[in-house]
């Protein structure tokens, strides 16, 4: 049990604590630049939603992975 309330409370920290990412490459910078602040940010905001799914895939994998190993 308080293996969970530290994890918890870490989560809690880091979600809490978070800056905005710039999840951009140079050539979407310079296009997210041309086109203006608001449709910049929901270009980020864009690439940020679809780099979510291969991390959630990968993630997902890894713990039916762990849980297979651990036998239990």
């Amino acid at each position: 049990m308080k293996k969970w309330g530290l994890i918890v409370l870490f989560i809690i920290q880091y979600s809490l604590l978070t800056t905005d990412a710039a999840a951009q490459c140079s050539i979407c910078t310079k296009t997210a630049q041309q086109l203006g602040e608001k449709p910049a940010k929901g270009m980020n905001s864009g690439i940020l939603y679809l780099a979510f799914a291969p991390f959630a895939l990968v993630g997902f994998i890894g713990y039916r992975w762990w849980k297979n190993n651990k036998g239990g």
